[in-house]
């Protein structure tokens, strides 16, 4: 069986190792000395001021909400994972959304202004499949309107954007580090944050709003990263770099040879790319559906990533329509990409897929 992706699990004698410093010391959460380690180390790595550890992502995108007081409209992305909506929504915040761009797929920002009311508090970007946002324009038009800007970069792990880390971008960036992704601590998230103020405000809401035992000067929930998930993010830290590496081999190959008979995401020149996801845009569902199928045969299972668009969900208020979005939406196929997956692997994958598109078009 190959599925769209594969956990990345490190040395396992590296791993118990970190796991004796637990069982000897006893700390087990609470900023536990290997979250603390993991956080130092991260920031170093990625090139930020500040980084946040949390229990997964879609807690760091509540704490980012909450954090900067957000209230009424939230603009954002009708394509991307489901928590970047639900979460507004659980959070008694109001989707907006702006259609995306057919070839980016990121949130177009001419789309944006239209929507500003004077109820809108923020613009909430996402990186799809790591692939930055416009983020200049994107930010000038925060500043005009006096909005915050947030950018759910749960795919963005180690994008760099003009020579700085794209996680600098907005008030706030947020990640994830669940399993699936390029780099995890089996369940996971952060928020970058350069806001030394705001910091602290997050480190109080992370802990139940508790700033020491005598005083709570903030509504807070459990979000705290545990120290057996620090471990794992130390252990896949060490090896991230060869993990990018052979992503990117498998990355390149499907760009050669598929290059000209699948549309492909079309990416930000001025920034670097992670390799995380590998998404192609067939020329119709019918034509996916073809596609999936055949793989599925050979107990291949790629991913509608992300379907449906989100402006369909049953929950979304007020309704509201986004075409483009709609569109890839019923088109768009996740490749399977990880390390481990070999070069015959691979290429059958990429067979099908060729011998597939042949058959559709006779």
């Amino acid at each position: 069986m190959i599925n769209v992706t594969k956990t990345y699990l490190p040395n396992i004698e590296k791993y118990k190792q970190y796991i004796d410093e637990i069982y000897a010391n006893g700390w087990i959460t609470n900023n536990g000395p290997l979250v603390q380690r993991l956080e130092q180390r991260l920031a170093e790595y990625l090139g930020v001021k500040n980084i946040v550890l949390v229990a997964n992502g879609t807690v760091a995108l509540e704490l980012a909400y909450r954090a900067l007081g957000l209230k009424g409209f939230v603009i954002t992305s009708p394509f991307s994972f489901v928590a970047t909506t639900s979460s507004l929504v659980t959070n008694g915040l109001l989707p907006i959304f702006a259609d995306i761009d057919p070839n980016t797929l990121n949130i177009n920002p001419e789309n944006i202004e239209a929507s500003i009311t004077p109820n809108t508090s923020a613009i909430l970007g996402v990186h799809v499949f790591g692939n930055a946002c416009k983020v200049e324009k994107i930010a000038q038009i925060a500043q005009q309107h006096n909005l915050k800007v947030i950018y759910d970069a749960a795919h963005a792990f180690d994008v760099r954007y003009k020579d700085q880390s794209i996680l600098n971008y907005g008030d706030i960036s947020t990640l994830s580090f669940h399993a699936t992704k390029l780099f995890h601590t089996i369940e996971g998230g952060a928020l970058i944050i350069n806001d030394d103020e705001l910091v602290q405000k997050t480190r109080y809401l992370i802990n139940f709003g508790i700033e020491n035992a005598e005083s709570i000067p903030e509504l807070g929930t459990n979000a705290k990263m545990n120290e057996f998930e620090a471990a794992m993010g130390l252990c896949v830290l060490d090896d991230i770099e060869e993990i990018k590496q052979k992503r990117k081999v498998v990355f390149d190959t499907y760009i050669k040879d598929l290059q000209g008979l699948i549309q492909f995401q079309e990416l930000n020149e001025q920034a670097t790319q992670n390799y995380s996801y590998f998404p192609v845009v067939l020329k119709s569902e019918e034509q996916l559906k073809r596609v999936e199928n055949a793989l599925h045969k050979e107990q291949i299972f790629p991913r509608r990533y992300f379907y449906p668009s989100l402006d369909t969900l049953n929950y979304i208020e007020p309704k509201q329509e986004m075409p483009i979005s709609r569109n890839i939406a019923k088109r768009i196929l996740c490749l399977p990409l990880y390390p481990e997956l070999t070069s015959e692997e691979q290429n059958t994958i990429i067979k099908i897929i060729k011998n597939t598109l042949t058959e559709f078009k006779q």
